[in-house]
């Protein structure tokens, strides 16, 4: 994948954070768009079709697809809708790389199908990954792609273990910032707003993974994929807090030595990397100024105050429907949450009581996944609807 003007993308999540940030690769790179997707604001993906003019755009919404395909009526683009026809999108694409930036288990079937079309999956899903990781994995592999990862995080990991021997890993360093409310204590936490869990301190992303950072949730989530990923055990894989966010992750070795990737922090770097390995495209983001970067810092997290990344692990260890059910319970928590119907403290709350109703550690089926994540949804929004504001 070295010419890069030549390369062709299917972008799946085109309206959101990770997929407008691909888009702005997209037009760094000089590359084109052979499928995108999108959810229900079809207004937006119409101006985004517009400019990009896919071969095929899909919209999960099927009645904002329909909508869109009279706006698109005088264009060659194909318009389909509904789930199924963002999974018939992924079924006809002709591109080299699919990423895969739609948030949730409706990831699942587009990403298989992509796999078996495309040459690369650039996975920007946490909660597919974090639910269901080894199906969708071996899936992937069995479609005959590759995966990489876009997070920062995951893609700092995967460039620090380049050239090294899996045997000599000691352990994992996942660096989070810590949110906007880092070093607060818990009866502070009780009165903060929507708007204040917005302000992340250097990161831009969308408003729920915001959200999962000032919990700490997203950190959790990141174990888990790691775990994933990597094929390394939740007890190798540590947190360090880091709030200037250059250092993106680390990897120590059996010798000590510690290896890690660092940069500002803009997701297009990791989108851009993911897209051209091995090759790396010149910078889509700034770079470090280290004239005016005065020092990096490093701590502990507090789990006593922020108990969801601590939760994580034991829902990793527990395994089975667990993870699947506490990545879902989250989202409906944190939805309540942006809505103001729930507080920030009740987050915590919600998570791990759906996943003390309803989650089963052990061995699960796919199937037995997907109905936990549906059950999970029902039993979080109970529970949110229960709290007295």
């Amino acid at each position: 994948m070295n010419d890069m003007t030549s390369q062709r993308i299917a972008l799946f999540g085109a309206t959101g954070s990770i997929g407008s940030q691909t888009l702005s690769v997209a037009d760094s790179l000089g590359l084109s768009l052979d499928v995108m997707t999108a959810g229900s604001r079809d207004r937006e993906f119409e101006v985004q079709c517009r400019k990009y003019r896919p071969r095929i755009a899909a919209m999960a919404d099927a009645d904002a697809a329909a909508r869109l395909r009279v706006s698109l009526a005088d264009t060659d683009i194909t318009v389909y809708g509904g789930s199924d026809g963002v999974v018939e999108a992924a079924a006809e694409t002709d591109a080299d790389a699919a990423v895969i930036a739609i948030s949730g288990m409706a990831a699942c079937r587009p990403m298989i199908e992509a796999s078996r079309r495309c040459r690369r999956i650039c996975m920007a899903n946490k909660e597919a990954i974090v639910a269901a990781g080894g199906y969708l994995l071996a899936a992937i592999r069995d479609g005959g792609a590759e995966l990489l990862p876009v997070d920062s995080e995951h893609s700092a990991i995967f460039q620090s273990l380049a050239g090294n021997r899996k045997s000599d890993v000691e352990k994992l360093l996942l660096t989070a910032s810590g949110g906007p409310f880092y070093g607060k204590k818990r009866a502070e936490l009780e009165k903060l707003t929507a708007k204040d869990a917005l302000a992340h301190p250097t990161w831009s992303m969308g408003k729920k993974i915001t959200v999962d950072s000032a919990t700490l949730m997203n950190k959790g989530f990141e174990v888990i994929e790691a775990m994933h990923l990597f094929s390394v055990p939740a007890s190798k894989i540590e947190v360090v807090i880091h709030r200037e966010s250059i250092v993106h992750s680390m990897v120590q070795f059996r010798d000590h030595a510690i290896i890690a990737e660092l940069g500002v922090p803009d997701m297009r770097t990791a989108i851009a990397y993911a897209i051209t390995y091995p090759a790396r495209e010149p910078g889509c983001a700034g770079s470090v100024d280290w004239r005016t970067l005065s020092s990096l810092t490093f701590g502990v997290p507090d789990t006593e105050t922020f108990p969801l990344l601590a939760f994580a692990y034991k829902a990793a260890e527990a395994g089975g429907t667990c993870p699947a059910v506490m990545s879902a319970a989250d989202e409906i928590a944190v939805g309540a949450f942006l809505r103001g119907e729930i507080g920030f403290t009740d987050i915590f709350d919600v998570v791990m009581d759906t996943v003390g109703i309803c989650g089963r550690g052990g061995e699960a089926s796919f199937d037995e996944i997907v109905a936990a994540d549906t059950e999970a949804r029902i039993r979080a929004g109970e529970l949110s609807r229960r709290i007295e504001r």
